[in-house]
């Protein structure tokens, strides 16, 4: 399998630092050919003058695959935090590359996550938790809070994906959204996304029952600016239809909990 071609030549901010090192490991020989490419002695490791002058097209793809990787990273992370690999774990991630990458994305992606457990068994799993607080960190200076939001969005949709969400999946992605520069409250809200009850929809809004209307309406105009799915727009469409489905989620939190106080 040419996992070059998910690369597509286009490396983003992953070119570099602990994530570039982490995929050099992953992806292999097609990955350190570029990377030797851009990091020559004429061009001083500036992708611009390896391949020429980037293209919007370029940079943007050089974005989304850096976000992809920094997700199966992540994921790898949370799918071991319990000390196993369920098969709807696999088939959430599986479907998620399909849906909005593409096949190729899928088959790939699925190896690069194989062989990121394969990486984590041979370091060790507190030299792979070391590695992948260096990895959020690269990406916290790289990226946005909403499109982190999307990454730790997706980590929580993973540890769901078997019906039952174990303690210790729980504090891995807790550590994440932490070395991610983000508050673990965004963990407890993400977790209210989807259900029903009252108690869900205050903790999606980041709020006690026993907050007065004005911190209502400050938590929700807070979560409306920082989850809109226009912040991730620059990482496709696709991704901005996800943010968009969890946007309608904090809306209806919002909706149950206005009801309910007769707002």
């Amino acid at each position: 399998m040419a996992l070059g071609k998910w690369i597509g030549g286009f490396l983003g901010f992953m070119s570099g630092g602990p994530l570039g090192a982490l995929a050099g490991i992953v992806v292999g020989s097609v990955f350190d050919e570029m990377l030797d490419a851009v990091n020559t002695p004429d061009t001083q490791g500036t992708f611009d003058s390896a391949f020429g002058q980037q293209s919007a097209q370029q940079a943007y793809q050089g974005q989304r695959n850096s976000f992809l990787f920094s997700m199966l990273v992540l994921a790898s992370y949370i799918i071991k935090a319990d000390g196993r690999i369920m098969h709807s774990e696999m088939e959430l991630v599986r479907n998620m590359l399909r849906q909005n990458f593409g096949e190729p994305a899928r088959q790939q992606g699925e190896e690069i996550l194989r062989r990121l457990f394969d990486e984590q068994k041979r370091v060790g799993a507190y030299q792979f938790r070391q590695t992948v607080m260096q990895c959020c960190q690269q990406i916290a200076q790289n990226m946005d809070y909403a499109q982190r939001l999307q990454l730790l969005n997706f980590l929580v949709m993973l540890s769901q994906a078997d019906g039952h969400v174990d303690a210790t999946e729980v504090t891995a992605m807790k550590e994440c959204a932490q070395w991610l520069r983000m508050s673990t409250d965004e963990v407890d809200s993400m977790l209210g996304l989807g259900k029903d009850d009252l108690e869900s929809a205050y903790k999606v809004l980041g709020v006690s029952p026993t907050a007065t209307d004005d911190e209502l309406k400050r938590a929700y105009r807070r979560l409306a600016l920082e989850h809109h799915p226009d912040k991730v727009a620059a990482l496709g469409e696709d991704i901005r239809k996800a943010a968009e489905k969890k946007f309608q989620e904090i809306n209806a939190a919002k909706d149950k909990v206005w009801k309910a106080r007769g707002l």
